[in-house]
């Protein structure tokens, strides 16, 4: 799924969070260092990393969150990895806020400072742990691309009765898929060898989205862990997946595609 938060198709999230996770482990390893060897310049110049970051982390979870309300699947695996993935962040940016504001009383304990920014760090690797998941294995933030050099495609639609409008007939390539949003519906179109085809964007063994995946031969292949379904019925032909997941007719008039929908 082609990242919301991006620039020239770059996701910006990733960019940005290797500015907290520098900053705040410099923290950690700066006041360790600067404890044990009695070095208060070491110990000054983790506060200022510390604060540092905690602003870049703050900054990197706006990307973030965008991704995570409109890039992540819906009812998805991924949606709950990117849950649990967003309050681990949360949780060590809280924890090394503690930690600098400790810091700011004389009498506060260095070992428990020290203690609070460790606790900190794991949770770095946790969260770091959950992210590279999202985006190895669930794909989360990848842009797709298509036989003949077919590019990702999306749209918003309101949802009314009726035939909409999706695509002109001419505007897929030979596998290429297009995301379509209509309402809180999200539909895939496809063009296969014998015409266009639209289904659901919902693989019904994890949730992943069918759009990222690949289309060949009047089948789709969901990117998260291989499922096949056939585009024209909907009928599974290759598991993990057990369910077929739903279609929808199309009618091709005056150099347009039509959606039908209930």
């Amino acid at each position: 799924m082609r990242s919301k938060a991006s620039f020239k198709s770059h996701p910006i999230h990733p960019i940005l969070v290797s500015f907290p996770i520098a900053f705040l482990i410099g923290t950690f390893v700066a006041d360790v260092i600067g404890k044990f060897s009695e070095n208060n310049s070491l110990w000054q110049t983790g506060f200022y990393l510390e604060i540092a970051g905690i602003v870049t982390g703050l900054l990197a979870a706006i990307p973030g969150f965008i991704d995570y309300l409109f890039t992540v699947p819906p009812n998805s695996s991924a949606k709950k990895r990117g849950l649990k993935h967003a309050l681990v962040n949360v949780s060590h940016l809280v924890l090394f806020f503690i930690a600098w504001l400790l810091r700011g009383n004389e009498k506060a304990d260095t070992t428990l400072i020290l203690i609070i920014e460790a606790v900190g760090v794991i949770l770095i690797f946790i969260a770091g742990y959950l992210g590279g998941t999202l985006v190895y294995r669930n794909q989360i933030g990848v842009d797709p691309r298509y036989a003949e050099a077919g590019k990702w495609k999306e749209e918003y639609l309101d949802e009314n009765a009726g035939k909409i409008k999706v695509a002109t007939t001419n505007e897929l390539k030979l596998n290429q898929m297009k995301l379509l949003h209509v309402g809180h519906k999200r539909i895939v179109l496809g063009k296969t060898e014998k015409g266009y085809v639209a289904f659901d964007d919902h693989c019904t063994h994890k949730g992943g989205s069918l759009a990222g995946g690949a289309m060949i031969c009047d089948t789709v292949q969901c990117p998260w862990h291989g499922s096949q379904f056939d585009v024209n019925n909907g009928n599974v032909k290759a598991g993990p997946a057990k369910e077929s997941i739903k279609t929808y007719p199309l009618t091709e008039t005056d150099g347009g595609v039509f959606l039908q929908l209930p």
